[in-house]
């Protein structure tokens, strides 16, 4: 799969139908209150046919893009921001098994097989409780300990988006060796010894189901480890790093559009006795949602611009960050005025806006996050500099 290659399929030919999207919408403060993943969408999604898409179409996909990604994930997060990400994550990670050179075609095509034939989910399960986000550097606890023929894996993932849904979890973990080795290994989640651990007590994005996967002495085939290689080395493609970076804030910035659209019939809708007229025929509530409009459009801009140079793989890593963080920033901006201006009802939990200014809050927690994003910017700024004057 060439992550340079312009959609062959128009992008608005695969738009989600607005009848699911509705449909994700009415389930989707039930799965917030109750914490629990809307496998009612995951089916429906499945039986409508978007969870293989990123499959080439020999094996029943549509080799979509970025840019297809960016749009379906964008249109699933304005009924049901979680489940977005849960398709978000089956699309860059089904990517990268595709991108792959190091995994094996037979492992390759029993994934893709089961995507196919029963809608298996699959994500990555990377990030621990002592180590934190594998983005900074370290040696997973997790660990394949040999016994002669046999490997066993052991250890805990946390944050596990998914966690119940999954068929698939690429694990990242370490060999137990002098010089330990670092590598992903392939578990059917399925399997004796994985167990998962309710742990996901957040504010937002509740029904992700990210909980902590727990892996006690699971035997493992050794077909399914997988690029095992030495610390400090990243298996993970800068096309791949790239795409993440693009899909997971149009995600979030989609929750600003509905938090903007319920705010707009809000103000239609609400008619104070002492005014006599709705609230949207108040000027300061023009400026209101022009204010909000711009920091949309603004995303917009941002997120065609990364689109645009990741197509001719032109986007830096920095840029790319850089856009993540401005994106998700601004799509938090815009909630959180919605929720300055009205007041009680913005926050009750009657009303999705409160849900909607929780859940997009969310977006600050992924990879790369904020202060990365700057110290890394800043670094290159200066090397960048240094290098001119060398010259």
């Amino acid at each position: 799969m060439d992550g340079s290659r312009i959609a062959e399929t128009p992008v608005t030919a695969l738009d989600v139908p607005e009848e699911l999207i509705r449909r994700f919408a009415s389930r989707a403060a039930e799965s917030d209150r109750l914490g629990e993943i809307g496998f009612d969408n995951l089916s429906d999604l499945h039986e409508a046919g978007y969870l293989g898409l990123t499959l080439p179409a020999s094996r029943g996909g549509k080799s979509i893009t970025l840019r297809q990604i960016t749009r379906i994930v964008s249109q699933v997060a304005k009924g049901d921001p979680s489940t977005a990400l849960i398709l978000a994550m089956q699309y860059l990670q089904t990517v990268a098994i595709l991108l792959s050179d190091t995994w094996p075609d037979d492992v390759r095509n029993e994934v893709i097989d089961s995507i196919v034939n029963s809608g298996a989910l699959v994500n990555a399960l990377r990030v621990e409780p002592e180590l934190g986000t594998p983005a900074r550097g370290g040696i997973p606890a997790t660990r394949v300990r040999r016994e002669g023929d046999r490997y066993f894996l052991s250890g805990r993932k946390i944050f596990s988006t998914g966690s119940s849904a999954l068929h698939w979890g690429v694990v990242w973990g370490a060999t137990e060796e002098e010089t330990p080795r670092i590598g992903q290994i392939l578990v059917p989640l399925s399997l004796p010894g994985v167990r998962i651990e309710k742990s996901w007590h957040q504010l937002g994005m509740r029904a992700t189901g990210s909980d902590t996967i727990i892996f006690e002495a699971v035997e493992i085939p050794e077909r399914y480890l997988i690029n095992f290689h030495e610390s400090g080395q990243n298996p993970e493609t800068p096309v791949l790093a790239t795409w993440h970076t693009v899909v997971i804030p149009a995600l979030y910035n989609a929750i600003a559009h509905s938090a903007r659209e319920w705010l707009i019939g809000f103000l239609e809708g609400r008619v104070p006795t002492a005014l006599g007229r709705p609230l949207s025929t108040l000027p300061r509530f023009h400026a209101v949602i022009g204010e909000i409009d711009g920091l949309l459009l603004t995303n917009q801009a941002l997120l065609d611009f990364a689109l645009a140079k990741a197509e001719n793989q032109t986007i830096s890593l920095t840029e790319a960050g850089q856009i993540k963080r401005l994106v998700t920033e601004n799509a938090i901006a815009a909630v959180a005025r919605a929720v300055e201006v009205t007041g009680n009802p913005g926050l009750s939990q009657d009303n999705p806006l409160e849900r909607h200014y929780r859940n997009v809050l969310c977006g600050r927690i992924h990879t790369p996050q904020a202060d990365a994003v700057l110290e890394g910017a800043g670094r290159e700024g200066f090397s960048v500099f240094r290098s001119k004057t060398e010259d």
